[in-house]
């Protein structure tokens, strides 16, 4: 027997393959290509061979290199599978040639049986019956003559191949000219072999095909029939063996023909003998012999109890004999439905992208490639798994494959699944009435909306959003407009957490595949259904086939679709929310675009009647006053005591470069009462890492931002107030140019606020129609700085305790000074875990460096007393000396200074500010600032230390920001200022006198020191990212970084995510006792490697005003009203009706231009717009330029109509 067989395909054929070859104890080779690396069978097998990138022709049809791999490997023989080479006859003969032994027939029963028209010949010498047909045909007018001949309908087909490939009937003369050029060059581009022949077309035929298998000792048997009468353009799509309604001497014939043919050739092997069988009279003819596999062997396998695949080992290793007496009669009834990427509807054009979620109910045999998270080429057949099922009789099959169909998911992509659960409903289907035409003009409808046109950012979003995992960086996402997206689902009748449609801007085209009831909240853009104008909050329901439209909101931001019933997408990590920065959730983790087909759920259509008073609908508007509660940091350690009142008295305007994340907001700039930050940075704004509040004010430098609920949930900026939660809704109609004042709130009335927002939910729900008005008012009442602080004690305590109100749903919990201190982190976590244990209702649970936040049920508990009990947990804590932690040393790859990061600060240079300090070398920055005689020496620190992991997050999805365990390591910087706009994934730098790898791509500030691997995994479960925990890291992980060359990197972070390379992790403690008496041994040369330090630190600082470097200019300062410019007589303004930056300007003077061609691309709210030319003419002028920051408002161009 063989110890190693390589598999010659890929898909799942090969996973099918590699299954057998384990139960047998032979080793498996895969081949695969780029395109390919994900698919479980790679994963599977237990060598895997790169053979391309993607085209087949490059790679699966590539023999050369596949008897290379074999060779390489060392594999004693090859499985072809089906498809690709398994019926070609040269390869064939190269495995002989080099001494490989292949896995089916002989190579000239390939040859002989695989050209149909010699295949013909042979059935009629074995007394085979025969449609009337022709041998080869030389060309077009050959095949008239025969067709008239034989009498249409005819068939054409190609001799060589299958699949379907290279077949047209024909009903004249006409469409046969019409179509013989076409399919002689389709069977000589995918076969080799553009011969053809003509056979007579049987109207209502069934196809009916009989497994044969022979061996070297020339017995031939049958294992039963299988129908495939279930076609698409000659394209099987659902099997089923026995076959249903055919007289048992009628089968027992065909078995004496199909093994007369396989005898009378002395065929070796696995094959198939098809038929065509006329129901009407009881009569079957030869059709083709498939010298391979069949895709649908799975159905025999299981009511004969046959692994076929291992009879074709066992074969091909001269080791199966006495077949017959290892057969029994079939028993049961199996079906099987091949599940394709196609979009049936849209002329089952095949679809591709990445596979969000897999489900999959029980009691089914599933043969697929594809998990979840993997991306669909479109290079390959579109074929993702094939589901057997089998039961006593047919009926049961009928329903348990009904069931599957029904309840199985392919979320991300789309599938035939609904088209199949269709098709098996149908009457004649279940009688077992079948025929080879009978899904011509089947379409049913599909429980699902076609993008037509996905606007500008229109992402699937639901409510409260992804909570739970705010302490590893995953911000909740959810609707950005909670209070109109709720109304939505209250309209309809829906549950609270129904997923529906965030649009913004604008937002796009969208079509009904079935009957829909939908409805439409927050901003105007003037919605169309087939161009008729659609009111908002309302029911209203669409037929099958309508379009719904949409503009531009001129007001407001954001627009939600609420469907009945929700869309069906998948819960990932707990929400249906799309996280786009994370590529997760949602559709395919990213906004929708043209071709995305969203399913919805079962129940997608009311008979409710509702519709919202005007009067009660949240008022859009592009002049906001936003309810605040002051919290956690404007008290007097951080911003002079007039902070609140200048807040509540300025007016802000919201800055175009604003998103999901947060929003920008160009207005009064901060007065502090500190220089800097200590070891948290330069600014005063800096402070030791905490976690962050949705809808909190963040004051990043002197730029104050409103956080999203997709931003950042932990960080080092003071956060002066919160936005109510009953105002968080405004936070997401907020437009560029919008005009915002800030009203101060006690806990009170935002609780009061609150309360009549759920009210009203409620009672829209119920069907009522008379609502609480609910609304702030500019009452210019100031509420002192200190009123956040909710709980500041000292005596008794071992650390000073400090609780802080971040709004009226969070509370943040400060020990001791504002140094960086790990003592003060160990009794943060231990604080964690005791309050974890008390089942209190908290949401999120999240630590800082000397912080730890809370998330709390506001309907469970009330703040105060949530600051008793973390009061009294406090007081009963245990020693800190005698905790001891649990650790891992985790050891991580580092290209040093790698070219990605090179490139980040670079683009920094160009595109923010040329003359940074740090730039262009952070690390000769690093060395500067530390005081240190070489770069050399900045990289033996980096590399000689332990970074322990103090939180997760920082920027996002398990991103560490970690200190060295010996201060003696503990390199100090400041950040980028102003950001960097672009970082690469897990980048790693040094900010303060922190540690972090950045999580994924996005704007940082931290300087850098090279790249490493990933920290977040939702590909799949390895032994670096077990399931459920698809981050890397724990808190108390010590890192340790040693070398790497960026090729070096770029292999393992192919292979980290897949298992194919895996971190070394060693798992010891942490006690805090012995940490103490460490750094007591250390205290000398810790204090003077310190003082040196700080000494450099300020000879740099130094260095900056004397080079005027120690101030840059925001690029977020309000710019000056530009000048307007003068329009000629007989031109046109073309004028943005929103701020932003120039990205791209697509027309220059005097081209000739059309109404809506693209004149200037402006970037704002972190997305494209382009302003478009009013109307045809040549363009007089264009006003701005690349970079160029323009006003709403504001002329671009002229043209000359």
């Amino acid at each position: 027997m063989f110890t190693k067989i390589l598999i010659a395909n890929r898909g799942a054929i090969a996973v099918r393959i590699e299954r057998t070859l384990k139960k047998m104890g032979i080793k498996s080779v895969a081949v695969y290509t780029k395109a390919d690396e994900n698919s479980l069978h790679v994963e599977n097998a237990d060598e895997a061979v790169l053979i391309g990138d993607g085209p087949a022709k490059d790679s699966y049809l590539n023999f050369e290199k596949i008897i290379k791999a074999a060779v390489d490997t060392g594999a004693q023989a090859i499985h072809p599978g089906y498809g690709f080479l398994s019926e070609n006859t040269d390869f064939a003969k190269a495995c002989e040639k080099n001494g490989i032994v292949f896995i089916g027939p002989k190579s000239e029963h390939i040859e002989l049986f695989g050209l149909k028209h010699t295949a013909r010949d042979l059935a009629r010498k074995a007394g085979v019956p025969l449609l009337e047909g022709t041998s080869l045909i030389k060309n077009c007018e050959e095949a008239v003559a025969a067709a008239d001949s034989i009498g249409y309908p005819v068939i054409l087909k190609s001799t060589a191949g299958g699949g379907g490939i290279g077949m047209r009937i024909c009903y004249s003369a006409d469409e046969l000219r019409d179509c013989f050029d076409a399919v002689c060059h389709l069977a000589g581009a995918n076969f080799g072999n553009s011969g053809t022949f003509l056979e007579k077309y049987i109207e209502r035929a069934r196809h009916v095909e009989v497994q044969i298998f022979g061996n070297q000792y020339g017995e031939v048997v049958t294992l039963g029939e299988r129908d495939c009468s279930v076609q698409r353009r000659n394209q099987k799509v659902m099997e089923e063996t026995p076959a249903p309604n055919i007289r048992p001497e009628i089968k027992e014939e065909m078995f004496k023909a199909a093994k007369s043919l396989a005898g009378s050739a002395g065929y070796r092997n696995a094959g198939t003998v098809e038929f065509l069988y006329d129901e009407k009279n009881e009569t079957f003819y030869f059709l083709e012999v498939n010298t391979r596999l069949q895709v649908e062997h799975g159905i025999t396998e299981q009511t004969t109890g046959i692994d076929l695949v291992e009879w074709m080992i066992l074969e091909a290793a001269g080791e199966l004999k006495d077949m017959q007496k290892k057969l029994s009669s079939p028993k049961g009834c199996s079906i099987e439905a091949r599940i394709y990427a196609e979009d049936s509807i849209n002329s089952f054009m095949p679809s591709s992208g990445k596979i969000d979620k897999i489900i999959m109910p029980d009691d089914v045999r599933v043969e697929t490639w594809v998990t979840d998270g993997i991306n669909v080429s479109s290079f390959y057949d579109p074929m993702l798994a094939k589901l057997i099922v089998t039961a006593d009789t047919r009926e049961k099959a009928i329903e348990k494959m009904a069931y599957v169909l029904k309840n199985a998911r392919y979320y991300g992509i789309t599938t035939n699944l609904q088209y199949l659960s269709s098709f098996v409903d149908r009457d004649d289907y279940k009688k077992g009435l079948l025929c080879t035409s009978m899904l011509n003009g089947f379409m049913p409808e599909e429980a699902s909306i076609e993008v037509i046109d996905g606007g500008i950012q229109s992402t699937i979003q639901d409510f409260p959003g992804r909570t739970g995992y705010w302490g590893v960086g995953v911000p909740p996402c959810g609707a950005m407009d909670d209070y109109s997206f709720r109304i939505g689902n209250a309209i309809l009748g829906n549950s609270f957490d129904c997923a529906g449609i965030e649009l913004t801007m604008r937002g796009g085209t969208y079509k009904f595949r079935t009957a829909v009831t939908f409805c439409i909240t927050g901003a105007d853009m003037s919605a169309k259904l087939d161009d008729e104008p659609v009111p908002m909050y309302e029911c209203i329901t669409a037929k099958a086939g309508q379009i719904l439209s949409f503009g531009q909101a001129e007001k407001g931001m954001r627009t939600y679709i609420t469907i009945a019933g929700g869309i069906d997408v998948p819960e990932i990590l707990g929400s249906r929310s799309t996280f786009t920065l994370g590529n997760f959730g949602g559709h395919q983790g990213r906004a929708l675009r043209a071709g995305d087909v969203i399913r919805l759920n079962e129940k997608h259509t009311t008979d409710r009647h509702y519709s919202l008073p005007e009067k009660y609908r949240p008022e859009i508007t592009n002049e906001w006053l936003i309810g605040v509660i002051p919290g956690p940091h404007c008290t007097k350690e951080f911003l002079h005591p007039d902070y609140l009142e200048n807040l509540v008295n300025s007016e802000f305007e919201v800055n175009f470069n604003s998103a999901r994340t947060g929003v920008r907001l160009n207005g009064s700039i901060p007065h502090w009462v500190r220089e800097d930050g200590g070891e948290a940075g330069l600014h005063p704004s800096n402070i030791h890492d905490n976690a962050y509040a949705i809808g909190a004010m963040d004051l990043t430098g002197d730029q104050s931002i409103l956080l999203g609920p997709d931003g950042p949930s932990l960080g080092g900026f003071v956060c002066s107030v919160c936005t109510a939660s009953a105002q968080l809704w405004k936070l997401g109609q907020l437009h560029p140019g919008d005009k915002v004042k800030f009203s101060l709130l006690t806990l009170e009335e935002a609780e009061i606020l609150k309360k009549l927002e759920k009210e009203n939910i409620n009672i829209i729900l119920n069907g009522g129609t008379e609502l609480n008005e609910i609304d702030v008012e500019n009452s210019g009442r100031l509420l002192n700085s200190e009123y956040p602080i909710l709980v500041n004690e000292t005596k008794g305590e071992r650390f000073e305790i400090t609780i802080r109100a971040s709004g009226d749903e969070y509370i943040l919990i400060e020990y001791g000074e504002m140094e960086l201190n790990i003592e003060l982190r160990f009794q943060v976590h231990v604080l964690m875990q005791e309050l974890e244990k008390k089942n209190l209702p908290i949401i999120d649970i999240t630590p800082g460096i000397r912080s730890l936040q809370i998330h709390f049920d506001s309907d469970r508990i009330n703040i105060k007393e949530l600051c008793r009990i973390v009061l009294e947990t406090d007081k009963n804590l245990p020693d800190l000396d005698s905790i001891t932690v649990p650790s891992r040393i985790v050891k991580l790859p580092l290209s040093w200074d790698d070219p990605q990061t090179q490139l980040a600060a670079e683009r920094y240079m160009k595109t923010v500010r040329p003359n940074a300090p740090w730039c262009p070398s952070n690390l000769e920055f690093i060395r500067r600032i530390n005081g240190l005689d070489s770069i050399e020496d900045v990289k033996k620190i980096v590399f000689d230390a332990k970074y322990l992991v103090l939180g997760l997050g920082d920027v996002y999805l398990g991103a560490p920001v970690a200190t060295p365990v010996d201060p003696r390591h503990r390199l100090v910087t400041t950040k980028y200022n102003p950001a960097r706009p672009w970082t690469p994934e897990n980048a790693v730098g040094i900010g303060g006198a922190y540690l972090c790898v950045y999580g994924m791509e996005g704007p940082g500030g931290y300087q850098f020191v090279g790249r490493t691997v990933q920290m977040w995994n939702l590909l799949r479960s390895t032994n670096s990212f077990k399931e459920g925990k698809p981050w890397l890291l724990n808190f108390f992980d010590q890192l340790q970084f040693y070398p790497v060359s960026h090729e070096e990197l770029m292999k393992m972070r192919e292979d980290f995510p897949r298992g194919k390379f895996n971190v070394e992790i060693e798992d010891t403690s942490f006690n805090l006792g012995e940490y103490k008496k460490f750094l007591e041994g250390i205290k000398e040369s810790a204090h003077i490697f310190k003082e040196h330090q700080e000494k450099s630190f300020e000879e740099e600082r130094q260095r900056w005003k004397d080079q005027g470097l120690d101030e840059f200019v925001s690029e977020h300062e309000e710019s000056q009203m530009p000048v307007e410019n003068e329009i000629p007589e007989g031109c046109r303004a073309v004028v943005s009706n929103m701020p932003g930056s120039v990205w791209k300007i697509g027309a220059h003077k005097g081209e000739i231009v059309k109404k809506g061609d693209k004149l200037v691309i402006i970037e704002s709210m972190k997305m494209e717009f382009s302003i478009d030319a009013p109307c045809d003419g040549i363009v007089e002028d264009i006003f701005v330029n690349q970079s160029e920051q323009i006003n709403a408002g504001q002329s671009v161009a002229c043209i000359k109509c």
